[in-house]
């Protein structure tokens, strides 16, 4: 405290960063200290417990996390494995398909369902754990493994000690001397779940190798995650409270119809007489010395729309996500700014997709399935002892964005090829497609139209030889058939072509 004095008054001697001062501007902010660690320690529990509730109560916070969620995996992030044997290649990426039905040891969804709901996970409560689960042959899996998904809580955030030794534990995490994470310390029972009879406040200790932490660090040193919801909960919520004191103002307001004013009766206890109920279009006689009168209620003016969208705009910044994608209004852009919005989200996101699903999720997944595959003899892999790293080579390709206009971005696409800026392999990855499946898969489709007579390719198109304008009519196609025909020596052998019209 002396020290934090001095530093203050010799910063206000000698001047240097305004943020510093504590002059009349700064003299409430109060900044804490206190290293990410403590602070998720002491409110991670109440801050995910908050967004959940928010999650569970209020359409925009369901509404970001799913627009999260649907961007990061859309149909998952697939595998394309680089093994250059084409039949071996063709061979594991079929075990594998077969294998992402069995991936969920609840049977609730497939892998790429797992991938959604840890994406979920990680944006509402800053972390998720899967851990590898290991079954016997008897269970039938194609690959004798399974990941079950454990939530945030059920790592306590209060476990904090130190072991004999030089190890520690640290929010739940168990560390060796040198820093490494050995095991974890998971709850057998949720700590909020009341259907789960017994084990309370039991833990169990999983070694690292068999858990799976996602996670996206905000800051170095940083051990657990913390929600995107951190930066939005107070917004969101008095923004709740907001409408809602507005929806009773309204509700309250339209209970009062009319008022009708008479003259003092002769005796102030007589009864009133029955209340009058109007209908619509109903013609009212009312006594003589009798009036009516309608209330004044209060709107809520003009500044009510501009207070909602300032106030979700702070709430999209907060979260990450674009006003469109937050509250579903598509009135408020046009093409040009929620084009350039969307290209700054899907940056975020695809920074996300491979520094945190493909690195710390996918790939742990796919080591560890190969790994399995093979010793259980799932598949055949000569040398993989040896030859692990080359065998292990694999690209992760995210599920292609569709956009506004996408008969323009096609055709800029194809020009990209053309020109030699981009190759179709880079074309296809981009649309989360392996190029060596797509290849068979159009060489059987080209194979089976032969046989068939048919061909439904457009002439002059890419996927054709070279000749004529792209998307030429019937007639000139025909023009250009017959012009081939005739620059065709008699011993069949082609001469220059001439120039086409169009030329």
């Amino acid at each position: 405290m002396v020290l934090d004095t001095f530093r203050a008054r010799l910063g206000s001697i000698i001047g240097g960063f305004d943020a510093a001062q504590s002059h009349r501007r700064m003299r409430g902010f109060r900044a804490t200290r206190a290293h990410v660690n403590t602070l998720i320690a002491t409110s991670g529990e109440t801050i995910t417990a908050r967004a959940r509730w928010l999650v569970r109560n209020n359409g925009y916070a369901a509404n970001a996390v799913d627009a999260f969620a649907n961007h990061v995996v859309g149909d998952g992030i697939k595998p394309s494995s680089k093994i250059a044997d084409a039949v071996k290649k063709e061979e594991l990426q079929e075990l594998w398909l077969a294998w992402t039905d069995e991936a969920d040891a609840e049977g609730l969804t497939d892998f790429f369902g797992l991938q959604r709901r840890a994406a979920r996970e990680v944006f509402l409560a800053g972390e998720v754990f899967l851990r590898i689960r290991t079954r016997r042959p008897e269970d039938g899996l194609t690959v004798p493994m399974q990941l079950q998904m454990l939530p945030a809580e059920m790592l306590p955030q209060d476990m904090t000690r130190v072991l004999p030794g030089a190890g520690s534990i640290r929010q739940g995490i168990e560390f060796d001397g040198i820093g490494r994470r050995v095991a974890y310390h998971f709850l057998r029972r949720h700590p909020g779940d009341m259907t789960d009879p017994g084990l309370a406040g039991e833990t169990v200790r999983v070694p690292a190798s068999e858990v799976i932490h996602i996670l996206d660090p905000v800051e170095a040193g940083q051990l657990r995650g913390v929600s995107r919801f951190a930066a939005a909960v107070v917004k969101l919520f008095t923004l709740d409270l907001y409408d809602d004191a507005e929806l009773e103002r309204k509700k309250t307001a339209a209970m009062f119809a009319m008022f009708i004013t008479s003259p003092a009766p002769e005796t102030a206890l007589d009864p009133a007489e029955d209340d009058l109920e109007v209908e619509p279009g109903q013609v009212v006689r009312l006594d003589p010395g009798e009036d009516v009168t309608t209330p004044s209620t209060p709107d809520s003016g003009s500044t009510y729309e501009p207070f909602q969208y300032r106030t979700l705009l702070q709430i999209g910044a907060a979260l990450g996500v674009p006003y469109g994608y937050l509250t579903g209004d598509t009135a408020k852009g046009n093409f040009s700014n929620t084009r350039i919005a969307l290209v700054d989200f899907r940056r975020r996101i695809s920074a996300f997709q491979h520094s945190v699903m493909v690195y710390q999720l996918c790939r742990a997944v796919w080591t560890r399935w190969m790994d399995m595959a093979v010793l259980a003899g799932a598949i055949d892999l000569p040398g993989y002892a040896t030859e692990r790293r080359q065998y292990l080579a694999c690209d992760w390709l995210p599920t292609k964005w569709d956009w506004i206009d996408p008969a323009k971005d096609a055709s800029a696409e194809i020009l990209q090829i053309e020109a030699g800026l981009k190759s179709r392999t880079q074309a296809i990855a981009e649309r989360g497609y392996d190029a060596d499946q797509v290849d068979r898969e159009i060489a059987a489709e080209r194979k089976r139209e032969a046989e068939l007579g048919l061909d439904f390719r457009r002439p002059g198109s890419p996927a054709q030889a070279a000749g004529g304008s792209a998307g030429p009519s019937d007639a000139e196609g025909q023009r250009q058939e017959e012009q081939d025909s005739d620059d065709q020596d008699d011993d069949g052998e082609d001469r220059e072509p001439r120039p086409t019209e169009d030329a």
